[in-house]
């Protein structure tokens, strides 16, 4: 048993008339309960909440605060190669898009870690395309060998897989997995995974909790919002990490929040998510799961972030590139190649003077404020 059985539970609700049924009486109900069950996050998912986000946005903040105190965990991802074997519609790493590929080489990894960790950042999100021949366990295993040396923490976000796979990278020094489902509608997903290994829905879905029981610190979920109806898709991904929780009480289990941006490709949201959206999204996530770690992008402009931050926000992404070999490109010899385009280009070091302005305490290694 996985959570695709919770989740066939629940695939079926009729979202449509249970947000259509709540009023201002169940959103001011709802949000007077500490302990939130699955209908109070529906309610507070409802378009009948967002008639409340003021107060919902104070107690958002106050359960933060309570939580997590003015902390901030910065971190950076490091793409190694944008091989892929996925024909993904939304992505720039489609197989199907004539760019030139690259994969770094050893040497280039420690360049750029190098490069990294001279910004007294110690968190690091390791990233491939989804190609088991160009980037398999045995590279992933090389890479971390290397970042292990200049990183305290090391995160995964790669194709899914096996347990004894995750259960060699986390004896190798991996203590994170980052793994979005990008759509919890099956319909949907089928539709934009045109071909690949990213198809099987149900072997990705489960990929969190193979990683969870291998000893991971900390597992990251989400979907890609834009892709299908935000309301549904936050649900579930709600509903997939209180499972998570609930499962593995020992792992820090977390959520992110990133809306679909600018990619090669003329594929086009499906759905739109606006700012006060995503202000909704991310106060039903932090009231529904109070422990729940919340990430938020460079995706996401300098301005916006900065006014989520106090809404639930515990993790941010600084100084980051989307493209193989950026950091380390000298003389023409990268073009590097962005998977999609960023909004915040904030280095480290602007990341950590513009938190402590708010009074906030960034986290550069092991939840130790610098």
């Amino acid at each position: 048993m996985d959570f695709y059985d919770t989740f066939c539970k629940n695939k079926d609700i009729d979202f449509i008339n249970l947000f259509g049924a709540l009023s201002d009486r169940d959103v001011e109900r709802a949000m007077t309960r500490e302990n939130m069950g699955l209908m109070d996050f529906l309610t507070l998912l409802s378009p009948a909440a967002g008639k409340h986000l003021e107060p919902l946005a104070q107690k958002a903040h106050e359960t933060t605060l309570r939580h997590f105190g003015k902390t901030i965990q910065l971190y950076t991802p490091l793409y190694v190669s944008d091989h892929c074997d996925n024909q993904c519609l939304y992505c720039s790493f489609n197989a199907k898009n004539p760019i030139a590929r690259t994969k770094l080489t050893l040497k280039e990894v420690e360049r750029e870690a190098a490069f990294i960790a001279a910004t007294g950042l110690r968190h690091i999100l390791l990233l491939t395309g989804e190609s088991r021949k160009e980037s398999p366990v045995a590279y992933l295993r090389d890479c971390v060998g290397i970042l292990k040396r200049y990183f305290h923490s090391i995160a995964i976000e790669v194709y899914p897989l096996t347990e004894a796979e995750y259960e060699s990278l986390v004896a190798q020094g991996v203590d994170g997995l980052t793994i979005y489902q990008e759509t919890y509608d099956e319909k949907i997903y089928d539709r934009i995974h045109q071909s690949g290994p990213k198809k099987d829905f149900r072997f990705r879905l489960a990929a969190p909790e193979r990683g969870a029981g291998c000893r991971m610190r900390q597992v990251t979920i989400g979907a890609l919002l834009g892709l299908s109806d935000w309301r549904k898709e936050v649900f579930f991904a709600g509903l997939h990490a209180h499972y998570l929780q609930d499962r593995f009480p020992d792992v820090e289990i977390g959520v992110s929040v990133p809306r679909l941006r600018p990619h090669a490709g003329k594929f086009k949201p499906l759905s739109i998510v606006s700012d006060k959206d995503l202000v909704q999204i991310i106060i039903a996530l932090r009231l529904f799961l109070p422990r729940l770690g919340i990430s938020l992008s460079t995706r996401e402009n300098s301005q916006l972030r900065d006014n989520l931050v106090p809404l639930g926000i515990t993790r941010l992404s600084a100084g980051s590139s989307t493209g193989v070999g950026e950091r380390i490109a000298t003389g023409g010899q990268y073009d590097a190649f962005r998977q999609f385009e960023i909004a915040d280009h904030r280095s480290i070091a602007e990341m950590i003077v513009s938190l402590r302005d708010k009074g906030y305490d960034p986290i550069l290694s092991d939840w130790c404020p610098i």
